[in-house]
């Protein structure tokens, strides 16, 4: 099949966030400017660079998050894995803005060591993230849409030491969440080695 995505595609629900998967979840936590903590799921997350590390978070729709990282420039994404994903899923419920999630959550906020905004205790890794840009998305025709894109900088990194084997993270221990389309998820498992061509 084909559709234009300016049409519609004939299908029960749309394929597109189905093929782009599976996508690493950003579990991102906030404070806002007055002191609130949030903490709130984001699939369209990933890494955008190593030297110096970097991440992207694109929010559909202005959420606390974005309005938390615009006014206080600083953010951090946690993992989220297996055992934790009816909190996670939990998480992404929308409350009003002066509700904790951490709280809601059964979760344990933990200070950073950088940034203000804090930490997923129970996370096994967390990325400090200070803001680089917090812009919001125009179309071909450039015309606002309703999606936001948070550019952060990785300013320090929480290992849990169960997530080391012989000094090297072991994603399949860990079993990270990934987004798929629909209400899918999948979780990691089993990982393989590929040699690069030389």
């Amino acid at each position: 099949m084909f559709y234009k995505t300016d049409a519609h595609h004939g299908l029960p629900h749309n394929p597109f966030k189905a093929l782009v998967a599976p996508r690493p979840i950003g579990w991102v936590s906030t404070r806002s400017a007055s002191g609130v903590s949030n903490l709130a799921p984001y699939s369209f997350f990933n890494a955008i660079g190593d030297t110096p590390p970097m991440v992207m978070i694109s929010s559909s729709g202005y959420k606390d998050t974005v309005r938390n990282v615009e006014e206080t420039g600083e953010f951090v994404c946690n993992l989220a894995t297996m055992d934790l994903a009816e909190q996670m899923n939990t998480s992404s419920k929308m409350v009003e803005a002066d509700v904790n999630e951490f709280e809601l959550s059964g979760l344990s906020e933990v200070a950073s060591n950088i940034v203000s905004a804090p930490r997923l205790g129970e996370a096994k890794a967390s990325l400090e993230c200070k803001r680089l840009s917090v812009q919001r998305l125009v179309d071909l025709e450039g015309k606002e849409t309703n999606s936001w894109l948070i550019l952060g900088q990785v300013v320090g990194v929480h290992i849990s030491d169960d997530a080391l084997v012989d000094g090297l993270v072991d994603m399949a221990r860990l079993r990270p969440l990934a987004r798929l389309g629909y209400m899918d998820y999948a979780v990691i498992n089993e990982v393989f080695q590929i040699e690069r061509p030389r």
